[in-house]
């Protein structure tokens, strides 16, 4: 693919790579051999996606191809576009969750190295890399969570959840779960092909998640593209003893917590609030509650109406 300068683009449909994050070793990069594009600098894995395929899976695939990143060592944190309108590159950043030893595995690398995100710009950097890390950097200190007030989103879908809130918070745990579980590579990879939706005549509910997976990243008001932020849901009342969905995957990397409230749901909103904000993340409490909403803002979150929260999950879609 050229641009009008005649500057050449790798990927018909398009290009992603992945930056791999360890807290404790840096950034996985790649020392790119002589003879490829721009040989010689160091960048991230990554390359030409296939056709119709999800940059987030095209990414993980050109890991796995030439820096051995396992299946599940990583999980997502945020996504970030380089348009150019004719080509676009994505940019997949993941936190190492099971830590690995990255593997030379086809002649497009010279080196594989973790480098402490100190020492990332001491490098000759590819082009397009350098252009992005500042960027990158800056947003690898953000840590967006959505705190949900369970009671108004159940509320606001007239299911009969007054017969049994317990089970009604669950519902709304589970689709929550899901959600943020879409971020993985075995959820995102597991989407059906354009032919088998075809054949059932419609697409499957993982294969409309996987197509939005992430939160758009002006919802949470961050940069970047798509965020993958950890939820904490508050329950309530006779919800309290809700259950929230479990799996070998989850129980270690959970991006879900329940937060059972000893009395006011709305306090214990509050003051998650503003003990997430005192860490820095960036809060955004997703309610439509007007009291309470202002009550969040006051401790430094932002607020998010519950129709947000339930397209963005699924709640309340009938089947």
């Amino acid at each position: 693919m050229y641009s009008e300068t005649g500057q050449r683009y790798w990927g018909r449909f398009g290009a992603a790579g992945l930056v791999a994050v360890d807290p404790h070793r840096g950034i996985l990069l790649q020392h790119r051999a002589e003879w490829s594009h721009h040989g010689g600098t160091w960048g991230i894995p990554g390359g030409a996606l296939h056709e119709g395929e999800l940059p987030a899976v095209g990414a993980l695939r050109e890991a796995a191809e030439e820096a051995g990143v396992p299946a599940g060592a990583v999980v997502p944190l945020f996504m970030s576009v380089l348009e150019l309108g004719f080509w676009r590159y994505t940019t997949l950043v993941a936190r190492v969750v099971h830590p690995f030893d990255p593997v030379i595995a086809d002649a497009e690398s010279l080196e594989l190295r973790w480098v402490p995100i100190d020492d990332v710009d001491e490098l000759p950097l590819h082009h397009g890399f350098a252009g992005a890390w500042p960027e990158l950097r800056s947003a690898l200190a953000v840590r967006p969570v959505v705190i949900v007030d369970a009671a108004n989103v159940v509320g606001s879908v007239p299911d009969g959840w007054w017969r049994d809130r317990a089970g009604a918070a669950e519902r709304l745990l589970a689709k929550v779960h899901a959600f943020a579980l879409a971020g993985s590579r075995a959820a995102v990879s597991s989407v059906p092909t354009a032919a088998s939706e075809a054949t059932s005549g419609a697409p499957s509910q993982a294969s409309r998640s996987a197509t939005s997976v992430g939160v758009p990243a002006a919802d949470l008001g961050l940069a970047g593209d798509r965020w993958f932020p950890e939820f904490a849901v508050v329950v309530e009342g006779a919800a309290r003893d809700a259950r929230c969905p479990a799996s070998s995957e989850s129980v270690k990397n959970s991006a879900v917590s329940v937060v059972r409230a000893t009395a006011s749901g709305d306090d214990a909103i509050v003051d998650e609030a503003r003990r997430r904000v005192a860490l820095g993340e960036s809060v955004t409490v997703a309610t439509s509650d007007r009291a309470l909403g202002e009550r969040a803002v006051a401790v430094g979150a932002s607020v998010r109406g519950v129709g947000w929260l339930r397209d963005l999950v699924g709640y309340g879609v009938r089947r």
